[in-house]
């Protein structure tokens, strides 16, 4: 491929990867959000909903929510609500240009660094539109991937002017785009390995390997220091080694496999999924042994060749994937689609490089390079636009994760979950029973059984599996709470409100749980103490209808007849608000009721 700095190539080049990344992805915009993290990481974060100000950022600098440390993450999901409100086509869009950031800037800094306009464009256009990129694009909650990256290029081009052009200002530039991309996703703590590689390839300054090593010091600094912290932050939160008895030897194993299956899905991009299940102890021996043996033998091969552009490619795949393997264990997926938005840029650049070298001698190489490219790209984005549709909502995703993966017992959990909120209680018991089968000590699968057994008035089976909850998880307030509610349904509220105070005693920030416990305390005619925990609930909530409702109805018990109709008003006002109509009528009966001065209606 010809060296040129044409600028109306270029222009053309980035152009067309605007256009097809934007054909690949454009469907996101009428996306929902989905259950799997994006309510942890916006719908459900108060912190996020709320917007950006000192507190929320404070928070984000300060949380270890989401067994992350990523405060440039959180605020960006804050600004996003700030602006958009919780508007997921706004997010999913935000997502998008973020990924054609990435793009273009990945298409900047190889030509800045080869020379090479067609190959780099090439190498920009597959990150583009590779399938195995749809979900750090199309899921809300990888705005980390699509973050990092984001600032890990632009260290790249700082650190290519701080190259050509040696000086402290240009190495404090590069310095802090580091720290930004580590401040949005840990999992880029391997850059500064990256940045010797590309010493090595394309930009030739391995002549003195000891001085390139001794100027990448403080980011290897940088990058133990947040190792560390991060390590610490999944440790306490409980995401390292979540499944049960994961060896080492088998997580070398289950590393040696993801290596070559991470290629194999990258040449034939199908089945795939939000979640591999982790195969515990059911991986074949003879996997990882052919596995093991195919890694040697590519790198083998490509130190033999000795071909800088196939070495660099290959440690680039190798390097960047060493966080993310599986060596430590976090959560319970065996891989991940979006670990790959990083690290296949190295083996896109082996392959880009190697067939222009392969076809290096042959008398129509530009057609049949040019066709090529074509075909993939075409391919590629077509692949991609049928991707993007899996990810439309919780249960278009869940669905082609159960139809492409065995044994999938979160993704049964989680779809039961789906379920349940929809009403469909029988189904979501039989995906929950499902989930309990495959792994017997699930215990968010037993408290969201036990959640769908309350909801279907089988109090005993709620409580059996809320209490298999506990045993595994004895500090979670929210299988306490569902204990109570069952307690309080069977008519013993002594037990009921004992739950409760477990409850609240692990989180004492817990607005429904002070509502239960009212609900409680007013059943058993405690009103002064039913009183104190309603009025937490709108101080926590000012815009729930509800513990203005059932404040009402006590402050007419006790005789307080102008409070009794003053907070019922409020609870009407604020149903109006927000559109619950029925719950509005409802209210305002009551109002009736207590302004005619007639007996007081049980709810």
């Amino acid at each position: 491929m010809e060296q040129t700095d044409n600028k109306g190539y270029v222009i053309l080049i980035c152009v067309v990867l605007v256009l097809v990344t934007l054909v690949g992805f454009e469907q996101v915009r009428h996306h929902k959000f989905v259950s799997y993290d994006d309510n942890t990481y916006v719908t459900e974060n108060p912190h996020v909903t709320g917007g950006i100000n000192s507190k929320s950022i404070g928070w984000a600098f300060t949380t270890s929510h989401g067994s992350n440390w990523h405060p440039l993450t959180w605020i960006s999901h804050m600004v996003d609500c700030q602006l958009f409100g919780v508007n997921p086509g706004a997010h999913h869009i935000v997502n998008l240009l973020f990924h054609i950031a990435n793009t273009l800037l990945l298409f900047w800094v190889f030509k800045k660094m080869t020379g090479e306009i067609w190959a780099s464009g090439f190498v920009a256009a597959v990150f583009a539109i590779h399938p195995l990129h749809v979900e750090s694009v199309a899921w809300i909650a990888e705005r980390k991937d699509l973050l990092s990256t984001f600032f890990c290029i632009l260290t790249i081009a700082a650190y290519i002017k701080y190259v050509r052009q040696p000086g402290t200002k240009k190495y404090l530039l590069v310095v802090l785009f580091f720290v930004l991309a580590l401040l949005s996703k840990p999992m880029v703590v391997t850059l500064p390995f990256v940045l010797l590689l590309l010493d090595y390839w394309p930009l030739d300054r391995f002549k003195n390997i000891g001085r390139l090593i001794f100027e990448k010091i403080p980011l290897f600094v940088l990058s133990g220091i947040l190792s560390f912290i991060t390590f610490i932050v999944q440790q306490r939160t409980g995401a390292v080694s979540d499944i049960a008895n994961v060896g080492f030897n088998l997580r070398v194993s289950n590393a040696m496999v993801s290596y070559i299956d991470y290629i194999v899905k990258m040449i034939w991009p199908v089945r795939l999924a939000i979640l591999y299940p982790h195969p515990v102890d059911r991986l074949p021996l003879w996997q990882p042994m052919v596995c093991f043996i195919l890694l040697i033998g590519i790198t083998a091969g490509v130190l033999y060749l000795k071909r800088r552009y196939l070495t660099m490619g290959w440690l680039w795949y190798v390097g960047t994937l060493v966080p993310v393997i599986g060596l430590v264990q976090v959560g319970n997926q065996a891989m991940a689609d979006r670990y790959t938005y990083l690290p296949l840029i190295g083996i896109f650049v082996m392959a880009t490089w190697g067939a222009a070298e392969v076809l290096s001698k042959w008398r129509y190489k530009r057609i049949l390079l040019g066709v090529l490219a074509a075909a993939i790209i075409i391919t590629l984005t077509t692949c991609t636009r049928e991707q993007v549709k899996v990810w439309q909502n919780s249960f278009t995703l869940y669905e082609r994760a159960l139809a492409v993966t065995k044994d999938n017992y979160k993704i049964h959990n989680n779809y039961g979950v789906c379920l349940g909120k929809k009403g469909e209680s029988d189904e979501a018991v039989m995906h929950l029973s499902e989930a309990l089968r495959i792994y017997p000590k699930f215990s968010e699968a037993h408290l969201n059984i036990g959640l769908a057994f309350f909801m279907q008035g089988k109090e005993d089976e709620a409580i059996k599996h809320c209490g298999e909850a506990l045993s595994t998880n004895p500090d979670w307030p929210e299988a306490y709470r569902c204990l109570g509610r069952a307690y309080a349904k069977q008519g013993k509220f002594e037990l009921a409100i004992q739950n409760y105070k477990e409850a609240l005693r692990i989180k004492l920030d817990y607005p429904n749980v002070h509502f239960n416990m009212g609900q409680a305390l007013v059943e058993q005619s405690k009103y002064n103490e039913a009183i104190e925990y309603f009025e937490k609930v709108a101080e926590a909530e000012p815009n729930w209808p509800g513990s203005y409702y059932s404040l009402g109805g006590i402050y007419y018990k006790l005789g307080q007849i102008e409070l009794a109709i003053k907070t019922t008003e409020k609870a009407m006002n604020l149903a109006e608000t927000a559109g619950e109509k029925a719950q509005a009528e409802k209210f305002r009966k009551q109002l009736q009721l207590y302004k005619t001065g007639k007996s007081y209606n049980k709810r």
